[in-house]
């Protein structure tokens, strides 16, 4: 999964296309002048396996075919590392960076560290914060427009690692110093535009003045801007940076209000978050509100579509759960009297009920626990939610996947190599190899299986999910080999794994995780839910698996073993096979 492109032998770069000799020595990662925030790091490489490879004159551990990844705590600054293995050497410089800001020396503010740092809007009454990070004992203040709001030094407070840590298990807070973090919050209870704010700083009896990055404007709560949607698939978060959650993506012509803005995020009146490059701003058009009386059904080929008619196109939300599926509606009002919904291959009851004022949800209870995808989209004002039925189960034995559509999904490609292993081989080419094998041993079950790449091209994120929605196959699966952040002890890290993000894919992520683990007994790394582009799609169940570690010296062997290639391909098959038999 990990990008690990710099191989390092003697000054000069090497490809995985390139011979080893006898005589190399490898450090393929970290690459010299390398800069990270971790607090350790693992050295990749290889040599002949005759001999002690030393770092900083220590002997490591290598694997009987002389690769090795031993990690070193790293020092703030810069860290020196000599690689050494017969008589050739490697020089590497590792910078660590602090995460902690800089205080500034003397009558300054520490470099941007003035917040709000872009333009922002909200609405009256709503608290407005500015923060600053100044040399301790310091005066902080800030001027906007009227008003003067001080800054007061804060108490020392938790910093989280990032999401990443929960990949290495270490993933808890630690204390951070906020000597010299000054903040401070006021409100403005009318409409305006109130400019940039100013910021003073006075210590040791002298003052200095210094604008803000970003200007402060209150919206009139009668004259709030309204925008559309223009992306087939607006991306709603819980916050103003690509940093927050992902919701639930608005469909095309979603219209709502916007009360807030911060840079060139969107707050929308629901809750959400949006670029306003996936947007546009209907002049003159008043907050989106609609009423909703009947819904209707129709059942087509593979398919129930639930039609909601709507006034205007307004923010929507599905959660999935346990055989059941949620829709809300936000700045709706039911006037609902009567629902038509006959006995339905998928559905069993619907649900609905006014849960808030403007808020209405809608329940599918579902005959079976497993879903098989849904797809949501606006025909003018009408919603149209598409719940897939179940795949028809062939009752051959010679052909147990008869009937079955499957996506595979060989991770990277062309210019994005993935991780690396030891030697230099890519993860892109293992994975394309082990996705043939197991395109086969598929279709020998009968499937009918859809390659997003079949030969080492460029296949983007989104090229690769429109493939899964145009396709609507019964599962998707993506082939992929782990590695690990920085700070992540590669020697000892290893096994499968399995990833999912949409509920209806759950059952398959665990089944094939404990599947695989037990058929070839493999280590087993973990089920992960993630945030991954290939398993958000929801057209059907979607699952990303790492089938080792590139950066494990003892299980890249296996990796890159022909053998053990065919036995994992033949065992997910069957994994696969067993999945759909259990779920018919």
């Amino acid at each position: 999964m990990k990008n690990l492109l710099g191989l390092v032998i003697l000054g000069c770069i090497l490809t995985s296309s390139v011979a080893l000799t006898e005589s190399s020595l490898i450090v393929i990662f970290p690459q010299t002048n390398y800069q990270t925030s971790a607090q350790k790091i693992f050295f990749l490489g290889t040599a002949p396996p005759d001999g002690q490879v030393l770092i900083n004159s220590k002997p490591i551990t290598r694997s009987k075919a002389g690769h090795f990844s031993p990690s070193f705590p790293l020092q703030l600054g810069e860290n020196l590392f000599t690689v050494r293995h017969d008589n050739q050497e490697l020089q590497i410089k590792v910078t660590r960076l602090t995460t902690v800001p800089e205080l500034p020396q003397g009558l300054a503010f520490a470099k941007d560290s003035l917040t709000p740092a872009s333009d922002i809007a909200r609405l009256p009454g709503e608290l407005i914060c500015f923060s600053a990070i100044a040399p301790p004992n310091a005066s902080v203040s800030v001027n906007l427009a009227n008003q003067t709001i001080a800054l007061s030094p804060q108490p020392q407070q938790a910093q989280l690692p990032s999401n990443l840590a929960a990949l290495t298990g270490q993933n808890q807070p630690h204390a951070q110093s906020s000597v010299g973090n000054y903040k401070g919050c006021t409100t403005v209870a009318t409409a305006a535009d109130l400019g940039q704010p100013q910021f003073q700083l006075t210590l040791n009896g002298k003052t200095i003045t210094q604008p803000g990055s970003g200007k402060i404007q209150i919206l009139s709560r009668a004259q709030l801007p309204v925008s559309e949607v223009t992306a087939d698939a607006g991306v709603a978060r819980t916050g103003p940076s690509t940093d927050y959650s992902r919701l639930t993506p608005l469909p095309k012509g979603t219209r709502a209000t916007v009360t807030g803005r911060e840079g060139e995020w969107l707050r929308l009146d629901y809750g959400a978050w949006i670029n306003s490059q996936e947007t546009r701003i209907l002049p003159g058009a008043i907050p989106p509100q609609t009423i909703i009386r009947s819904v209707g059904y129709r059942q087509l080929p593979g398919a129930t579509e639930i039609v909601f008619p709507l006034q205007v196109a307004v923010p929507v939300s599905v959660q999935q759960s346990e055989q059941a599926l949620a829709l809300t509606l936000y700045n709706t009002t039911a006037q609902t009297d009567i629902i038509r919904l006959d006995d339905d291959p998928l559905i069993s009851r619907l649900d609905w009920q006014q849960v808030a004022p403007e808020q209405v949800k809608y329940t599918f209870n579902l005959k079976k626990a497993q879903q098989w995808g849904y797809k949501l989209r606006y025909d003018g004002t009408t919603l149209v939610l598409a719940l897939r039925h179940p795949p028809k189960i062939g009752n051959t034995r010679r052909k147990p996947l008869a009937n079955f559509k499957i996506v595979l999904d060989p991770g990277h490609g062309g210019k994005e190599s993935g991780a690396s292993g030891p030697t230099g081989y890519l993860e892109k080419d293992v994975n394309l190899v082990v996705s043939k094998l197991l395109r086969d041993e598929l279709v020998k079950e009968g499937a009918t299986v859809v390659m997003t790449r079949e030969d080492d091209k460029e296949v983007s994120l989104a090229e690769r999910q429109a493939i899964i929605t145009q396709e609507e196959p019964c599962i998707a699966i993506s082939i992929h080999h782990n590695s690990l952040p920085d700070d992540g002890d590669a020697e000892k890290t290893k096994g499968f794994a399995a990833f999912w993000y949409q509920p209806q894919a759950h059952n398959l992520a665990m089944f094939l995780q404990n599947y695989v683990v037990k058929k070839l007994g493999r280590p087993s790394y973990g089920v992960f839910w993630d945030n991954l582009a290939l398993t958000r799609p929801t057209a059907a169940p979607s699952v990303l698996l790492e089938l080792g570690f590139m950066s494990n010296p003892n299980e890249f062997e296996q990796v890159v073993n022909p053998e053990e290639q065919k036995k994992i391909a033949n065992a997910i098959a069957q994994g696969i096979t067993e999945w759909f038999m259990s779920v018919r």
